[in-house]
């Protein structure tokens, strides 16, 4: 098998810090394949624009296919990731240089295991089997695989073989790797040659003179440490990619195919105060000039001077057409009552769709939509309803349209992580404010607020996490945390204050660091900050009288608690 630990870490959710549109709403019936979510994906690139050099990432339900594309990303090529069982022609929509076969938990024996298509291999460009991705092309192309007398997982030292192999080029004969398999591969397939070994593995990498490879281990992960390297010269030496995927080209392609896709038409903008949103209005903006409305609505589930807040930086300091609706009080109403947290989110997209409708009719006519969507969004939608991995939650902004659509989306960063999206904002200019803004959730407060919500939770949640930031901050630690705030949980324990016993509320800190939010591991903050968030909010937060610190990494916990 290919994998070993996929089945919880696999499941990973990100979503974006944008209070976004199409927020939350039910999966839409009207998408009847994978195909069509990636035909939808796509239709940027269907126009006369020169479409990117590509890296296809084939996904297998690998806990690591995220990590792959931002390892390519990083070396200055385009990728994206793809479900297994994608057609030819999703793969003629891109300028294709090579193709990287993911890894996997299953094993190719194994019932109903996924296999690459077959035009992976007639497609004239080159292709890296990474784990159960080598598995794959060793037993489809006429080799033997078969169960590894010794599984490796883990720490391994692969040794190259007498044939030299440009995937290794310039790098030393013997190498640390990670491994995560139980197959190993025991019959090579027809002009294939073993280009490195480990102690277990006679068959750690093989290759073939029509630049088809296979590597047991992950090349991906830290633990390999000179795995980028090996991906650079697979991606530069035998793909022959020119590296041009950077921030200033995105944004001029970008800009491009805004105006192509926009041309005279009327654009409204959902701003939240976050990164994406807002780097997405920039584009937008810079394309289309005043054609384009920005929108923030406050939805009562903000922080304390929130609203202020982005208001003045949208309004002050980028200079943009922005629309202020104060909705607290509906917001709340149709809340009244729920505690499911799936509920909350139908509810709160539902509510916010009625409101951007009613402010986008009041602008007279609009063609489009802009949101903030990003990659991981994409990536998560693609593969929710695969076999290889489960969707965890709702994915609000990519498959949680409505099931008619009167605007058309524009989606500028759909093809962008995170952290490529601040390195965008910073070449647009855009203040730091903005730009360093730790993530907030969409659904806002009504999923830090455990339970049902009311005003008075939300009033209690939002001064204990005026605390937790305004300490984090004094302490100069907000811009090394990922993310840091806190939950108002439902459980109420007993306390004493004055000699009088209370049963109030516990509040729990939760402060996690990660590059993506793909993963993350929970913040090793010092005891005397947290002693100064605990002192404070229980001498300054009213009905809180325990206070308590998260220390679950993601997986097996998310950032979020709902």
């Amino acid at each position: 098998m290919g994998d070993s630990s996929v089945q919880d870490e696999s499941h990973r959710i990100s979503s974006t810090d944008d209070l976004e549109v199409s927020a939350y709403l039910k999966i839409s019936q009207e998408i009847k394949s994978d195909d069509y979510k990636i035909k939808n994906s796509l239709d940027l690139l269907n126009d006369d624009h020169e479409k990117p050099e590509t890296i296809l990432i084939i996904d297998f339900g690998s806990q690591y296919s995220r990590l792959i594309a931002r390892r390519v990303r990083e070396a200055h090529a385009y990728c994206e990731i793809i479900p297994h069982d994608s057609s030819r022609e999703i793969a003629e929509k891109f300028h294709l240089k090579g193709i990287i076969l993911s890894g996997g938990p299953s094993s190719v024996y194994g019932a109903n295991a996924p296999l690459a298509p077959a035009w992976v291999f007639d497609s004239g460009v080159p292709v890296l089997g990474i784990c159960y991705g080598m598995q794959l092309i060793a037993h489809q192309l006429g080799g033997v695989v078969a169960e590894g007398r010794e599984r490796e997982y883990g720490h391994a030292v692969i040794r190259q073989s007498g044939d030299y192999s440009l995937l290794f080029d310039g790098l030393a004969e013997e190498l640390p790797v990670w491994m995560s398999h139980g197959d190993r591969i025991d019959e090579l397939p027809a002009d294939f040659k073993s280009i490195a070994a480990t102690e277990n593995s006679p068959i750690a990498a093989m290759g073939s003179p029509n630049n088809i490879f296979g590597i047991q281990f992950h090349p991906e992960v830290v633990h390999t440490p000179q795995g980028s390297e090996i991906l650079m010269n697979f991606i530069y030496k035998i793909c022959k990619c020119k590296g041009d995927w950077t921030p200033g080209n995105f944004i001029s392609d970008t800009i491009s195919r805004i105006k192509n896709q926009v041309g005279n038409g009327k654009v409204i903008c959902a701003l939240s105060g976050g990164v994406d949103s807002a780097v997405t209005a920039m584009l937008i903006h810079r394309a289309i000039s005043d054609n384009l409305t920005c929108i923030f609505v406050n939805n009562g589930l903000l922080r304390r001077e929130e609203a202020s807040r982005v208001r003045g930086v949208f309004e002050k300091h980028l200079g943009l057409k922005l629309v202020y609706v104060d909705a607290s009080d509906r917001f709340l109403s149709a809340l009244s009552g729920i505690r499911d947290p799936e509920s909350k989110r139908i509810t709160i997209g539902n509510e916010f769709i009625k409101v951007f409708d009613e402010q986008a009719n009041s602008l007279g006519v609009v063609d489009f939509l802009a949101q903030g969507t990003l990659y991981p969004d994409v990536i998560e939608s693609q593969t929710s309803e695969s076999t290889a991995s489960q969707k965890i939650k709702t994915h609000h902004n990519v498959g949680g349209l409505p099931e008619h659509m009167r605007l058309e989306l524009v989606e500028p960063l759909r093809y962008l992580f995170k952290d490529e999206v601040r390195l965008v904002g910073k070449e647009l200019g855009m203040p730091a404010e903005v730009l360093n803004r730790q993530p907030f959730p969409g659904p806002g407060l009504a999923i830090r607020v455990i339970g049902e919500i009311t005003f008075e939770k939300l009033e209690t949640l939002r001064a204990a996490d005026w605390i937790v930031m305004d300490e984090i901050k004094g302490d100069g630690l907000y811009e090394r945390l990922w993310q840091s705030f806190a939950v108002l949980t439902d459980t109420l324990t007993v306390g004493v204050m004055g000699d009088q016993r209370t049963y109030q509320y516990v509040l729990a800190i939760r402060a996690v660091t990660s590059d993506d939010a793909m993963t993350a591991d929970w913040a090793r903050i010092p005891y005397d900050t947290l002693a100064k968030i605990s002192n404070r909010v229980v001498n300054e937060v009213p009905n809180v009288n325990r206070v308590v610190y998260d220390i679950t990494s993601k997986p097996p916990g998310t950032i979020e608690w709902e």
